[in-house]
């Protein structure tokens, strides 16, 4: 004894909500998938540019001319 019959709009509805409910899971995978790769890249630029500007002196440090030693009395 069926309580109520499946149509075949009814089953065609279905299908398409079920095909749509997949589509977005998959949507959602590519999308995260993609942010953690952006993610990724941009920490990794940030840490470069840290080194560089980390690394990169302004000028080289002139040395210091040693004078000569005078002697004193004492």
């Amino acid at each position: 004894m069926a309580i109520a019959k499946l149509t075949g709009q009814g089953l065609t509805a279905i299908a398409l909500s079920v095909g749509l409910l997949w589509g977005c899971i998959i949507g959602e995978r590519l999308i995260v998938q993609h942010a953690n790769v952006e993610t990724t890249r941009t920490l990794r630029e940030l840490r470069l540019l840290r080194q560089q500007r980390d690394s990169a002196p302004v000028a080289v440090p002139v040395r210091a001319i040693p004078r000569p030693v005078k002697p004193a009395l004492g």
